[in-house]
């Protein structure tokens, strides 16, 4: 082409056909152009992943790390919490134990100690005659013997027959001495509750003990 088809008479511009038109069917101006078509996403775009198809990322070396500190810090806990409560237990059985064998010891040295305090007092008893001497024989101060050989008991006094008539009178001094033929010396003629009672030849007037009144065991001459 000559300079005389210009009509400004100037050099011809990059289209010596003219200027292309607008681009047609969608296509931009790199794609009328021939250039390359843009297959991957553009900027800003996101890309879909499948979960069926998508293997999982593996954790990395400081994820591992941490989890196996979560499981052992765990397992440390459960072990501790386990050690409290056989602890708690332990306590609890021997707080019980020591509890019941207190009461067992508490109740042993009550009973000891009881039985110290009431322990029965032993006596011995003299047959003296009314005025207060000793007689050697025990007998005459014995109902049973009283009554076998005609005689009585009445208001603490035992009542014997004497072999030239009439009646002698015996009773019990508790807790006096004397030999026979001489006064009693100390002692009472009444008869002391709850204790041992014998005679110096070692027959049983009364018996005492836990529960027992005077006179509710054996035989009396007061």
């Amino acid at each position: 082409m000559s300079d005389d088809n210009n009509p400004a008479g100037g050099p011809q511009g990059p289209w010596p056909d003219g200027p292309p038109g607008p681009p047609q069917g969608g296509q931009s101006y790199g794609q009328q152009r021939g250039g390359p078509e843009q297959g991957g996403p553009q900027p800003g775009q996101m890309r879909f992943q499948d979960p069926s198809t998508t293997a999982p990322r593996e954790p990395t070396l400081a994820e591992q790390r941490a989890r196996r500190q979560a499981e052992a810090e765990d397992r440390e806990r459960a072990a501790q919490a386990e050690q409290a409560r056989l602890a708690a237990e332990q306590k609890s059985d021997s707080r019980r134990k020591l509890l019941i064998g207190s009461g067992v010891g508490l109740g042993l040295v009550g009973l000891v100690a009881g039985w110290y305090l009431v322990k029965p007092e032993d006596t011995t008893a003299i047959c003296t005659t009314a005025d207060g001497t000793v007689v050697e024989n025990d007998d005459y101060c014995d109902e049973d013997y009283v009554t076998s050989h005609g005689g009585y008991v009445s208001g603490g006094f035992m009542f014997l027959p004497m072999p030239g008539g009439g009646m002698q009178q015996y009773r019990y001094n508790y807790g006096g001495s004397g030999s026979p033929g001489t006064q009693v010396r100390g002692g009472s003629f009444t008869k002391p509750d709850g204790a041992n009672i014998t005679t110096r030849s070692g027959k049983t007037v009364q018996r005492g003990g836990f529960g027992v009144s005077g006179g509710s065991f054996g035989k009396s001459g007061a």
